[in-house]
């Protein structure tokens, strides 16, 4: 997983009723852009997330 400051990161829910949750990359800490990032969610909280196999990577030049 590589990703960007700016991107976003997908953690998809993983029972039913748990909707995916979508956070912003504001800083990579790992080398080449691999975890841990530095997230922001969409209430302005911080925290630093190592994401599992079921967080997929939305790149900031995808999104428009």
């Amino acid at each position: 997983m590589h990703a960007s400051r700016g991107d976003s990161l997908v953690v998809h829910g993983r029972t039913v009723g748990h909707h995916d949750r979508v956070v912003e990359i504001i800083e990579v800490l790992g080398p080449d852009g691999t975890p841990p990032y530095r997230v922001r969610t969409e209430d302005g909280h911080e925290t630093i997330m190592s994401p599992g196999p079921d967080s997929v990577i939305r790149k900031a030049s995808d999104l428009g």
